[in-house]
């Protein structure tokens, strides 16, 4: 059995661990709720965009009256050959199996493409780090491959504090790629986030555009009970909402927006609608690094909780440990003293 010293100094220990891991999931739940509040500030003007784009498709001649093929390049379906994965994982660790998983999704879409040329975009320290560990990595604009999956860019330091602006490069990289015929596809792997216990992985259809304001999901995974229940608790203890705030109102004043009435448009319409579909990219793009960010706070919140809870119960067996052997030292010094007594 230890010694009271080396017991003493491990409860002190776990002691300061439990003060970090607490610290850190109410950090968590404060960003997690900002991050919830810009995810609804943002969605009006998507949904403004949205329904501002179904109103131009009805006046504009988006598709060849003889033909019936799309005349803009992000419409066009192609045989896929090559393809264009973008993969948003979070920054740091500890949050659990939220970076593992986003990861093993975008492994296991790579394997399902079979002998397919496959780019990918990695978005966050995590997974540029994993896939540049396994994949040669080469430039947006080289002409000579590098292996039939290749690692095409990098961007880190985007999720601390996700802008739409880093959303819009990251959109016209992939649209250029795109019109330009260098990819037949772009999926996109992130973390949906609705609230606290409804999560779920995704790997979305972002071009070609089969339908705006239709997101197609190419693969969805929903959290297990289990998840479910332990993010539950962690949300009690640190006193965030479990249920998903209600926006319907807002949502349908947007996509009044453009519904309502005829509009004059000083422009084309065609001309906006080439103009406005990249920006529509862009804002999918955007969207999911909002909800991939809050979903990573939910994820180091919940992981946080259990782990001051398992601090909790280790600091509980230590200190039972620790009267154990506080008991058995008095027991034996009583058995020293009175055996030392009767042999006088």
């Amino acid at each position: 059995m230890a010694n009271l010293l080396d017991i003493r100094r491990r409860i002190r220990s776990v002691r300061n661990t439990r003060q970090i891991t607490k610290a850190m999931q109410m950090v968590s739940a404060a960003r997690l709720r900002r991050a919830q509040e810009r995810a609804l500030a943002a969605r009006p003007y998507a949904q403004m965009l949205t329904s501002l784009l179904k109103s131009l498709v009805s006046r504009a001649e988006i598709y060849d009256p003889v033909t019936g093929e799309p005349q803009h390049p992000l419409l066009v379906r192609r045989p896929e050959q090559t393809l264009t994965l973008i993969v948003v994982s979070g920054e740091r660790g500890l949050a659990g199996a939220f970076n593992s998983n986003i990861l093993k999704a975008a492994s296991n879409f790579i394997a399902s493409k079979g002998d397919r040329n496959i780019d990918i975009i990695a978005v966050g320290r995590k997974s540029r780090e994993y896939f540049r560990r396994r994949y040669p990595s080469a430039t947006a604009e080289g002409d000579a491959r590098q292996g039939r999956i290749q690692m095409i860019a990098d961007y880190v330091g985007l999720l601390n504090r996700a802008q739409f602006a880093s959303a819009a490069e990251i959109g016209e990289l992939v649209v250029r790629q795109y019109s330009e015929a260098k990819t037949d596809a772009v999926y996109l792997v992130y973390n949906e986030f609705k609230s606290v216990i409804a999560q779920r992985l995704v790997v979305d259809d972002v071009l070609p555009v089969v339908q705006i304001g239709e997101v197609v999901h190419e693969v969805a995974e929903e959290i297990s009970e289990e998840t479910r229940k332990k993010n539950i608790e962690a949300a009690k203890h640190a006193g965030v909402g479990v249920r998903a705030a209600e926006t319907k109102e807002i949502d349908q004043k947007a996509a009044a927006v453009g519904a309502e009435g005829d509009y004059i448009y000083e422009q084309e319409p065609k001309e906006l609608f080439t103009g406005l579909l990249p920006r529509y990219v862009s804002v999918q793009l955007y969207r999911a690094m909002l909800e991939s960010e809050a979903a990573e706070h939910a994820a180091r919140m919940t992981a946080m909780d259990a782990a001051t809870s398992n601090a909790a119960d280790m600091i509980d067996s230590l200190t039972l440990a620790l009267n154990r052997a506080r008991q058995a030292k008095i027991t034996r010094e009583i058995i020293e003293i009175v055996s030392g007594a009767a042999a006088l």
